[in-house]
């Protein structure tokens, strides 16, 4: 439902009950006859008179009391309230009179409370007979309707429409009640006697049954005068005046019941540098200039502590900015702030990260002073007030990663999250659920699934997720895209995530009632925003105080673990390392594009490398083995060649003969052997003898091969003749070429070479 445009200002007018206006008699004092007749209708004197004189609804005019009562029985027959009922007030009010000795026209405040009472336990034992609780409403109407008594908020807890109706009319409350239930329903509250009781509520106090005669100065002060139990009913009813066009905008929310903590900020600081601080909190366009704001206030008390003098950004020079990085780095909790701290931490030394936005907040202060031309620049902020690398080595990612175990159940809980398990809110007998099950469950697989921060989560958009036809004959499902809002780091793009995202909202969005439209504070565009339910934006702690418990609830694990509370940040984390240590695992540039990183540093704070991870690459690189086979090589090498004595020791089994070369890992033409004095024969007796011992190493040692001879391994043929056409002028470890070691055809030649070698 659109909202209808305001209604032009209007004078109010006193709304005046329809009653007849005869001339009542107003006299404060009972006259004799009124006293004698008082007394001889209430039977004090005969009982039995009083039984047979209870009738009062119909008194001539000549009746001794038909003046006194006539105020009371015209808003009695208004009322149109039952004879019996009608008897039991008129002779309540007529004992009243007689105890008071005055007519109700001169009936104070707390004389109409003492009849009414403060509430209804208080009102049955000042009355002579049983009445029921109408009889009690039709006193504080017929007060009301004549201006005696209006303070309904003194009387205690009880039907406000019952008042109003008996006030206003039927038809007058039941018209205004269906004008203002309609936009609650269509957004998807369940409009009952609370709501009908703050509406009536405030129009009892408005002194009006008119809508339009409502204000916003008029609804704010009912609702903080009404108990803390109904002040969101007045802000939910705010709502739905200003979207039928009767208040220019709804109540705020109301401010929390608790004290706030109140500091000084300006505490211990010189007015000249609180001056400059607040201008620059006025100029800059930062979201994060409140946070500066409060370490520029500390940092003017460190100044006022050591430098008095230097009240003005435009006096520090580069000496001050050395002696403020090095107090930085000394400062322990709780030094020159005026927030308290818990006694705890108070006097522990500082952690890197707390020291770093300290001076970050410094470097952003005065960079935008020179920037702005607001002071010379006499030194560069991003050089004089860096972190010291002492500091900076210590600050290491460290992301807060939830335990598999524990993730796994938090899944199995948001995938099967039901009805029953979400909380119960209402008052007295009339227990709802907060929130329909679908808004819960997409919720709740958004957070554990899109890996979002609860910012974009609340910011989603109606029509937000969009389905991809697979575009593969191995891939059978669609693919499921969710648009994702601006956010601190990066401009609106889209991602993929898990079906079950994109089905849970599409539940959502078939049931979401028709809300109304809210503006995106970040774009300035007014948008239907996904999770809007009672015309109310999903704040950003929902995560963390609503669908967080309810999954720890279902899942039966704690709120916090090892690392601390669980919050909606740490599914990040955790979602981003399950990635990256997956099976087939996405890249740190493929992870910054789905996290929405503006850079890979960024994600490198949610990337943990599993232990599992960890164990399998040291598995893999085989550091035991490697240095098991340097074992069998290195040792006793010494024995080994004084026990040759000069022959060869060792041998490498090339698979068509053996090579006696010492040094053959760095032979060049180890691939492809050119066959010079270190080679043996397969055929030879000398090679069947060696096979036997245990010294023959098969290429067991690892060496370090080119990509040419990396190709020779893989049995490429024509890297085989590249690379013998290489190695043809290339000397051997005994000093020929192959060239030569070919062309001689006899002689020792003749002896290296097999009868079928080329």
């Amino acid at each position: 439902m659109t909202s209808a445009a305001p209604n032009p200002s209007r004078k109010k007018t006193p709304w005046r009950p329809p009653l007849p206006t005869p001339h009542y008699r107003r006299e404060p004092a009972l006259t004799k006859k009124e006293r004698d007749a008082i007394i001889a209708h209430l039977g004090h004197r005969d009982p039995r008179t009083r039984r047979r004189n209870r009738g009062l609804f119909a008194l001539p005019d000549n009746h001794p009391l038909a003046p006194l009562l006539r105020p009371a029985l015209d808003a009695l027959a208004m009322m149109g309230t039952r004879r019996h009922d009608q008897n039991s007030a008129l002779d309540i009010l007529l004992r009243a009179c007689l105890d008071a000795g005055a007519t109700f026209w001169a009936w104070d405040r707390e004389q109409w409370l003492d009849l009414l009472g403060r509430n209804s336990r208080e009102f049955r034992p000042r009355v002579d007979a049983v009445v029921s609780q109408s009889v009690r409403m039709d006193l504080a109407a017929i007060a009301y309707l004549h201006g005696w008594f209006r303070d309904v908020r003194a009387l205690g807890r009880f039907r406000r429409d019952a008042l109003a109706r008996r006030v206003f009319g039927q038809d007058i409350v039941h018209a205004a009640a269906k004008r203002v239930t309609e936009p609650l329903k269509q957004w998807g509250y369940h409009p009952g006697v609370p709501h009908l009781g703050c509406l009536c509520e405030a129009l009892l106090q408005n002194e009006s049954p008119h809508l339009e005669d409502l204000t916003t100065e008029g609804l704010e002060r009912f609702r903080m005068q009404a108990d803390i139990g109904k002040r969101s009913l007045f802000y939910q009813l705010s709502k739905s005046l200003a979207v039928i066009g009767i208040l220019d905008e709804p109540l705020p929310i109301a401010p929390s019941t608790k004290p706030l903590k109140t500091y000084n900020i300006a505490e211990g600081v010189a007015a000249t540098w609180s001056t400059w601080v607040e201008r620059w909190h006025r100029t800059s366009t930062l979201d994060s200039r409140d946070d500066i704001r409060w370490h520029m206030y500390k940092l003017g008390r460190w100044l006022a502590a050591h430098y008095p003098k230097v009240d003005s950004p435009e006096r520090w020079t580069r000496d001050t900015c050395v002696d403020y990085v090095a107090a930085v780095s000394r400062m322990r909790v709780g030094d020159y702030t005026v927030r308290k701290v818990k006694r705890a931490r108070l006097g522990q030394p500082m952690s890197p990260r707390a020291i770093a936005s300290e001076l970050v907040a410094a470097r952003t202060f005065f960079t935008d002073f020179q920037e702005w031309g607001w002071m010379p620049r006499r030194f560069d902020p991003n050089r004089s007030l860096a972190l010291p690398r002492s500091l900076k080595a210590k600050i290491a990612t460290k992301p807060r990663v939830i335990a598999d175990s524990t993730w796994a159940r938090l899944l199995a809980a948001g995938l099967h999250l039901e009805q029953d398990d979400l909380p119960r809110g209402g008052r007295d007998l009339v227990q709802e659920f907060t929130y329909p099950i679908e808004y819960a469950r997409a919720a709740a697989l958004v957070w554990l699934f899109a890996g979002l921060r609860s910012d974009e989560v609340s910011r989603l958009r109606v029509g937000c997720v969009r389905w991809q036809e697979p575009t593969s004959a191995t891939s059978k499902d669609r693919v499921c895209l969710i648009d994702i809002p601006v956010n601190k780091t990066k401009a609106d793009y889209t991602k993929p995530v898990d079906p079950q995202v994109g089905k849970a909202i599409e539940a959502w969005e078939t049931i979401r009632p028709e809300q109304p439209q809210r503006i995106d504070r970040k774009t300035g565009e007014s948008v239907d925003f996904l999770f809007m339910h009672r015309a109310r934006q999903m704040r950003r702690e929902f995560i963390n105080e609503s669908i967080i418990p309810i999954l720890c609830r279902k899942a039966g694990i704690a709120l916090d673990d090892v690392r601390g509370p669980i919050t909606s940040h740490r599914a990040r984390a955790t979602i981003a390392s399950q990635l990256f240590n997956a099976r087939e695992p996405m890249t740190l540039f493929e992870l910054q594009a789905w996290l929405g990183h503006g850079s890979p540093a960024s994600t490198q704070h949610y990337v943990a490398i599993t232990p599992t991870k960890l164990a399998k690459a040291y598995a893999d690189a085989g550091y035991f083995e490697r240095n098991m086979r340097a074992i069998e090589v290195l040792v006793d090498q010494d024995a080994v060649k004084q026990a040759a004595a000069g022959e060869p020791w060792r041998f490498y089994d090339l698979g068509h003969g053996l090579c006696a070369y010492e040094f053959f890992d760095q032979c060049a033409h180890r691939m492809a052997c050119a066959r010079c004095d270190f080679y043996r024969p397969g055929e030879s007796d000398l090679v069947q003898l060696m096979t036997a011992k245990s010294n023959i190493l098969r290429l067991k040692q690892e060496l370090p091969l080119t990509d040419e001879e990396k190709a020779v391994v893989d049995g490429d043929i024509v890297a085989i003749e590249h690379l013998t056409k290489k190695l043809a002028d290339r000397p051997t470890p005994s000093g020929q070429t192959p060239t030569e070691l070919r062309c001689c055809g006899a002689g020792a030649c003749s002896r290296r070479l097999t009868p079928d070698s080329t």
